[in-house]
């Protein structure tokens, strides 16, 4: 990506299961970061692959194409054609805790093969928050465990099985959203542990895994911190970038969540002047789609110069024995809590 060549800033949705006329004109003129698909995107393994496919020509690059696979009922992959999966805390009370690590890699590894093979090659998993006795139950079981420790690791597991499998992994909610107990795609959560207590845990998996290509926002106000939502607020992205030390990619959450006010344009101006690289957008709605692109305009260079890195990871994936891998998977998991 060179500077007369950035993309737009933003990742955009878009309506159905087939590319249409008016998107392919707009995603053209926009030239948007990347795409991110939902269920309605979503019909059989041929219609993704070519949709994935006609993304990509409409842009004459290999943008990177998103989706939420993270198990449970955050899954736009579902049977008959894709694996169901747990949610992710329910997996981890599944296997033995000697064999979490090892089954969560394996879980991501199988499911970065089925992404890959429709062109999906960045899945926004793993949440890294942690799961608390308050925490808001639009979240709870999405985490990976109730402590930064227990999350750190089963995180890293997925993540490194993601990456393994030529998937970019998405960390979220960064800086932490575990704390909330407000659902952000309603309201905006106020967090207001004090700076300390948070370095101690609802930050310490994000630092345990800062060495991943993708983040993704977190619509939540730290008292502690700043009055803005994390997403619009420089105070936290700078701790993001210097004491978390994330240096990669970092994209909002979807702009048009009711955590946040004002206007979209105005949202994704907030956002991209408080240091964040990327904004998405989801509804696949055009008659939204357009101011936010308006107001977005072109990667900075430096958010050119991370987005660079970030896909420079996605790796041709060795050769795997699927069905060695599923039956392995199979036998640490026996579909029962364990102590």
């Amino acid at each position: 990506m060179h500077d007369i060549a950035r993309p737009g800033a933003t990742i955009l949705g878009l309506s159905g299961p087939v590319l249409t006329a008016d998107e392919a004109a707009f995603f053209r003129d926009a030239d948007p970061f990347g795409f991110i698909l939902f269920a309605r995107n979503v019909e059989s393994p041929d219609q993704l692959r070519r949709l994935t496919a006609d993304l990509r020509a409409t842009l004459g690059r290999d943008a990177p194409v998103l989706i939420d696979q993270e198990g449970g009922r955050v899954q736009r992959l579902r049977a008959p054609h894709w694996r169901e999966m747990l949610p992710p805390l329910d997996q981890v009370a599944a296997v033995p805790p000697a064999a979490v690590a090892r089954a969560l890699w394996l879980r991501a590894r199988l499911q970065a093969a089925e992404l890959a093979a429709l062109g999906i090659d960045t899945n926004c998993a793993p949440t890294c928050d942690i799961a608390g006795p308050d925490t808001h139950p639009f979240l709870r079981n999405r985490c990976f465990g109730a402590t930064p420790a227990a999350v750190a690791a089963n995180a890293r597991a997925t993540a490194e099985g993601f990456l393994a499998g030529g998937v970019l992994p998405v960390i979220k909610h960064i800086p932490g959203h575990g704390r909330a107990t407000a659902d952000s795609h309603l309201h905006l959560p106020v967090v207001t542990a004090s700076l300390d207590d948070l370095r101690a845990t609802d930050f310490a998996p994000f630092a345990a895994l800062a060495d991943m290509p993708m983040a993704m926002s977190a619509h939540i106000r730290f008292t502690a911190l700043d009055d803005a939502p994390a997403t619009q607020s420089a105070a936290v992205i700078r701790l993001i970038r210097e004491e978390i030390g994330f240096a990669g990619l970092l994209m909002t959450d979807d702009i048009t969540m009711q955590a946040l006010s004002g206007t979209l344009a105005e949202r994704t101006a907030a956002s991209l002047a408080a240091g964040c690289d990327v904004v998405l957008h989801c509804s696949g709605d055009l008659a939204e789609m357009a101011p936010v692109a308006a107001a977005a305009g072109r990667l900075s260079p430096a958010a050119a110069a991370r987005a660079e890195a970030a896909l420079a990871r996605r790796l041709t994936p060795a050769k795997i024995d699927i069905a060695a891998l599923e039956a392995e998977f199979e036998s640490l998991t026996h579909g029962e809590a364990h102590g």
